[in-house]
């Protein structure tokens, strides 16, 4: 062993120790140990920075924009009505999401899967106030699976295909990696879905919920537009769905005159305005799902006419504030700072006249619809008490198709391998930012940076020992390890090493060094090379151990609100049940 393996190995070892321990944050650990891997020599001062160029790092921050993209546009919002129903057990949820999840990611990238049903999942737990990182895990565990049935489902399967066709003279086909990859991803599925989700810790119960719902329900009003499909259907038509988006319908305002007793049995009108009591997010999903306007016509254009995206903004009237006293219309809000008045908060008393003519008090808190380009002067001007940011965006719902159509052309062509996935999901991201998707100055604002470090200091740490050896070496005892052992015994062997290969690396690159020396234990022994392949190729993707051996693993890490060590627990004894039942999947399929 050399110097420069000693030193990697030893770096490896430090960094699972500290990452484990959870003392200091995960990026933070990774950059000072790729720092110190340079200080020492064992990665040169050139490369030092290289995995932040590497696509791996790449797709993951693209993926996590694309993903905001798919919410604000209210793509996410046309997945959760129709699949999701937050009052789901969690366990009955994490089934559903666990099969579409498999199912998608068979048949595109998996980690474009995982970035269309991750805001899916993260809203759903936002509905049901459940915390985040007990059910984003077992999807992301999901998705993986899912990938592992088909050839196109994940990169180690085509690297795989592709050595086959250069050592043996032919490659896989689309479907053969189905049965043996098919087994394990039911296995998994099933593990996941009934058991695995109880390992994950609930420790972070409040870590991503906070701030929902946290101000209180707004007294609100919706209008109905022009060719609203609810237009002479009772009021009452639209209880199923107010229900199922956590709003309350109080009653109906038509020609300045509100109506609360009668109105369930009112048949809509164009120009009517419901009046409603929720939060501001139910508000905007309720909105977005009944296709309601946020004002009259006149006031709806001033507020879109120009804008480069809207955004919900909660402030406290207080006593030196310019509306303190007055309406939002004697004060001109809307014609003055294209914004409207959405909601009233005030201590559960009830409003009783429209909301732009409701005089305002001290203690009252407003939610105001803004241009996102004006949010401060329009805080400014009102001279109101700011509420902390919460990102209250409002989902730009007329934009859902083209938003949908843009990712699924990019996973498309990604797929039949016209165009490289992360220069595809590059494109989707310049399109989204082009077509007001995403407003160009929260374009960064979505990417988690401490993710991105990790991924970008620990691929040169991998790389190095690549190309130092060190998995050379690994490779060399594993052969040594295996002679005179059974068949089986060997694959199980096999697929042990490669799992925790590709736990420390990724697993592109765990694939590319574990595939040759697959062939060549087959050769050794005399026997067929491909259920050797087959099960470097299940066993390089069942990388569940850490957040930094499958792209999908690293990109759940922040919004999850998981830590280094919370991986093992539930991926584990999922890794340790893909190798059961895969050993007797692939003799059954792929005989020696």
């Amino acid at each position: 062993m050399t110097l420069n393996q000693i030193i990697l190995f030893s770096l490896f070892g430090l960094v699972f120790v500290m990452l484990i321990w959870g003392r200091f944050r995960y990026d933070i650990v990774a950059f000072s140990a790729l720092l110190v891997a340079v200080v020492l020599g064992v990665i040169p001062s050139s490369e030092a920075f290289a995995g932040f160029g590497h696509p791996a790092t790449l797709v993951v921050a693209l993926v996590l924009v694309v993903s905001a993209g798919l919410v604000r546009s209210g793509a996410v919002f046309l997945i959760t009505r129709t699949l999701i129903n937050a009052s789901r057990s969690l366990g009955g949820h994490i089934a559903l999401m666990g099969f579409v999840g498999g199912v998608l990611s068979a048949f595109m990238n998996n980690v474009a899967a995982l970035a269309l049903l991750m805001p899916v999942d993260i809203q759903t737990a936002h509905k049901a106030k459940r915390a985040v990182g007990l059910s984003l895990m077992p999807l992301s565990f999901a998705t993986i699976l899912g990938g592992m049935v088909t050839l196109i489902g994940t990169p180690p399967n085509i690297i795989i295909a592709a050595i086959r066709e250069q050592e043996l003279g032919e490659p896989f086909k689309m479907f053969d990696f189905a049965p043996v990859g098919g087994v394990a991803a039911l296995a998994g599925l099933l593990f996941v879905s009934l058991i695995g989700w109880r390992l994950i810790p609930h420790r972070d119960a409040k870590a991503k919920s906070e701030g929902f719902g946290d101000i209180g329900q707004f007294i609100a009003e919706l209008t109905v537009p022009e060719g609203s499909e609810y237009i002479d259907q009772r009021l009452q038509s639209l209880y199923e769905t107010a229900e199922k988006n956590d709003v309350a319908i109080l009653g109906l305002l038509r020609d300045g005159k509100k109506r609360y007793g009668t109105a369930a049995t009112t048949e809509l009108k164009a120009g009517d305005v419901l009046i409603l009591e929720a939060a501001p997010e139910a508000l905007d999903e309720f909105r977005t799902a009944v296709q309601l306007d946020f004002s009259d016509t006149t006031r709806q254009d001033i507020l879109t006419t120009g804008s480069d995206g809207l955004t919900m903004l909660e402030c406290v009237v207080n006593d030196t504030a310019r509306v303190n006293g007055r309406s939002a219309q004697a004060v001109g809000l809307a014609w003055r700072q294209r914004s409207v008045l959405l909601g009233i908060s005030r201590q559960g008393k009830r409003i009783t006249k429209q909301l732009r003519k409701t005089i305002l008090r001290p203690g009252d808190i407003l939610l105001i619809l803004v241009p996102q380009e004006t949010a401060d002067d329009v805080i400014s001007w009102l001279g109101c008490l700011p509420l902390a940011d919460r990102g209250l965006q409002v989902t730009a719902d007329h934009k859902v198709w083209l938003a949908i159509g843009l990712f699924a052309v990019a996973v498309f062509a990604a797929s039949v391998g016209l165009v490289y996935l992360p220069i595809a999901l590059g494109f989707v991201v310049i399109a989204y930012v082009l077509t007001g998707i995403i407003p160009l100055h929260q374009l960064y604002s979505h990417i988690e940076w401490p993710v991105v470090v990790l991924l970008g200091s620990m691929i040169p740490l991998g790389a190095a020992l690549q190309s130092s050896g060190g998995t050379e070496l690994i490779a060399g005892a594993l052969v040594d390890l295996t002679q005179g052992m059974a068949p089986w015994t060997i694959l199980t062997i096999l697929m042990v090493a490669t799992m925790t290969l590709s736990d420390v690396l990724n697993n592109t690159a765990t694939t590319i060094v574990a595939a040759p020396i697959s062939i060549q234990m087959a050769q050794s022994l005399g026997v067929n090379p491909d259920p050797f392949l087959m099960a470097v190729a299940i066993s390089a993707s069942a990388a569940f151990l850490t957040p930094i051996g499958h792209k999908n693993n690293t990109l759940i890490l922040g919004p999850g609100g998981y830590s280094f060590g919370d991986y093992w627990r539930l991926g584990l004894p999922l890794e340790i049940l893909i190798v059961a039942v895969s050993i007797p999947a692939i003799l059954v399929f792929w005989p020696l």
